[in-house]
């Protein structure tokens, strides 16, 4: 995809996402949009699936652990073919398939039910370890917030990960600096966050995570990476793309 492909999918993904939200009156509108081109690179760039087989024992998977988020997956889901666009009209409303947090028995293509925040990183080294086991070569990636950083069950699975040098999985922190209490400086300073990552044991690297080159080229290193996990902390704007939210 060319440059003005993926700024034009990522326009169509926002006003999506806000018009859903808008809608129901329900949702996280400056917590999905730091992540819009992250979630695009992901699906349309970077990871192996196939979306008439959602269960196809080689793909990679993705784990959103910030599963108030879900609507930009849902949305990624949708435009590549895991189920009809106009299931994306029903996103938080009642008896949608598509729940304001992210439920692998409702929607095709989700691999990890999410709700209570910090869990989801636990779950993805599962699902590394088990690949590991399996002598499976598919990816885990895990997309973390800066706000559930503050939950001591993500450093437990930090230290977990990289005491079984977990290689095949790969972390995005979505570092928009926000969480729903303020700013994350003041609620949790994370400072030094890389380096933390560094000290459980993780190659860590940083990026601009609304720079289409620098979020492929980064995911491409980290990729890369042999013998330890992967930490990939992502500078984002909260409410990214959006005149009423934007840095708010």
């Amino acid at each position: 995809m060319t440059r003005e492909q993926l700024d034009s999918l990522a326009a169509e993904f926002r006003y999506v996402v806000t018009d859903a939200i808008c809608r129901s009156g329900v949702g996280h509108i400056g917590g999905v949009m730091s992540l819009v081109e992250i979630v695009i690179t992901l699906y349309f760039r970077i990871m192996k699936a196939k979306p008439e087989d959602p269960n196809w024992p080689d793909r990679d998977r993705l784990v959103l652990s910030k599963g108030h988020a879900g609507p930009i997956v849902y949305t990624a889901l949708a435009y590549k073919g895991y189920f009809p666009k106009a299931w994306l009209t029903t996103i938080n409303k009642n008896g949608t398939r598509l729940p304001s947090h992210m439920d692998q028995i409702l929607t095709p293509g989700v691999e990890i039910t999410a709700g209570s925040l910090g869990q989801g990183l636990s779950c993805a080294c599962g699902l590394a370890l088990a690949a590991k086991h399996d002598g499976k070569t598919h990816r885990v990636f895990c997309i973390i917030g800066d706000g559930e950083s503050d939950e001591g069950q993500i450093w437990e699975a930090a230290l977990f990960a990289g005491h079984n040098r977990l290689d095949n999985l790969i972390v995005i922190c979505d570092y928009n600096k926000m969480q729903i209490d303020g700013r994350t400086e003041e609620i949790m300073n994370l400072e030094p966050l890389a380096d933390k990552w560094r000290a459980f044991g993780w190659e860590t690297f940083e990026m601009d995570g609304h720079d289409w080159d620098a979020i492929y080229d980064t995911i491409q290193k980290a990729d890369a990476v042999a013998g330890r996990p992967a930490m990939i902390v992502a500078h984002t704007v909260k409410g990214k793309g959006n005149r009423e939210t934007e840095g708010l």
